[in-house]
């Protein structure tokens, strides 16, 4: 007989009763978003995205009851606007206290806003008592706007693919959800110096950009299901990785005039031409960067490739794996 997992301690499922909690802790993962499906939308859904969570960079952030608000480390206006959010939705005073322990670079392309956001919800609502739905709070949060995997990855972890958004405006569903190969690793090159596209010049880059070529979405759409899907499936990295790099070329150079390049930061763009020089079959660049990302099969290998990558520059080399699971949301 199957075990039945404690939903209690998963993002995803609805708390146990726990009105003694003094302390809540909450970890989640960062995502990378490998592109877009269908940005012609011709056929009513626009967008829908593939992506991973990875168990580096995360959040992590304790909450404890407090009569008034108070958050300590890093990103605290931005924690206090989630509260508030998070707050009204749940019908629960803006009250605890915050600390953010490890944050998620922001701008960088890890979705860091809708993982501390989700984070946030989820520890002011096990501190009350409340049941998380975190799609529930996509609108109240202002997140999963264009891309379902922020949401997913927050939830459940792994290889996901979405829907796209259709005209009603609710969240993007989620179509699939695979394991990642549990021996490959992600090499994650991150360029200290900038951040990526984002706000109003992310606005104005996806109303002023032509409309996306119909066959190019349709390749896109080939690739993930008759590639990259069976790829991870059946654990063919140089399959998958393949047909990353090809979706990123596609969506790379149809954002090129927004973001300088099909990379946005020339540092990570270099290290990725020499990337491809070795041979390795998947690279780019996670949504509007600056973050790069190569695809290898074992350890040993994405430690031999991040040593090599290492030295002087702007460049912070981190090697990752696929988290299978999503957000971890414990009271004690």
């Amino acid at each position: 007989m199957a075990e039945v997992p404690d939903l209690s301690e998963r993002a995803g499922g609805a708390a146990a009763p726990d009105r003694a909690a003094r302390v809540v802790r909450v970890r989640a993962p960062a995502r990378l978003h490998f592109g877009f499906l269908d940005l012609h939308g011709g056929l009513g859904r626009r967008f829908g995205s593939i992506g991973l969570a990875v168990d580096a960079p995360a959040v992590a952030l304790t909450a404890t009851p407090r009569d008034d608000l108070v958050v300590t480390g890093p990103e605290t206006e931005r924690v206090r606007g989630y509260v508030r959010a998070a707050a009204r939705h749940l019908g629960v005073p803006e009250v605890a206290a915050i600390r953010v322990e490890a944050s998620i670079p922001p701008h960088a392309g890890f979705g860091s806003g809708t993982q501390l956001a989700l984070a946030v919800a989820a520890a002011l609502a096990r501190l009350n008592d409340r049941p998380f739905a975190p799609e529930d709070f996509a609108d109240a949060l202002d997140r999963g706007n264009r891309s379902g995997v922020g949401l997913a990855a927050f939830t459940e972890g792994g290889l996901i693919v979405d829907g796209g958004r259709d005209a009603s405006g609710s969240p993007p569903p989620v179509i699939a959800r695979l394991p990642y190969p549990e021996a490959w690793r992600v090499v994650l090159l991150l360029d200290r110096s900038m951040t990526g596209v984002h706000g109003t010049r992310e606005v104005e880059a996806f109303r002023d950009l032509p409309r996306f070529p119909e066959d190019q979405a349709a390749e896109i759409c080939r690739i993930v299901l008759m590639q990259v899907m069976p790829a991870a499936v059946v654990a063919d990295a140089g399959s998958f990785g393949a047909g990353i790099t090809t979706i990123q070329r596609l969506i790379g150079d149809h954002f090129a005039p927004h973001q300088g390049g099909r990379y946005a930061s020339p540092a990570v763009a270099e290290a990725l031409a020499g990337i491809a020089a070795r041979g390795i079959a998947g690279y780019g660049q996670s949504s509007w960067g600056p973050t790069g990302f190569a695809l290898l099969p074992s350890e040993a290998q994405a430690r031999a490739l991040a040593a090599e990558l290492e030295g002087p520059g702007p460049l912070q080399i981190l090697v990752a794996r696929g988290r299978n699971e999503g957000a971890s949301v414990k009271a004690a």
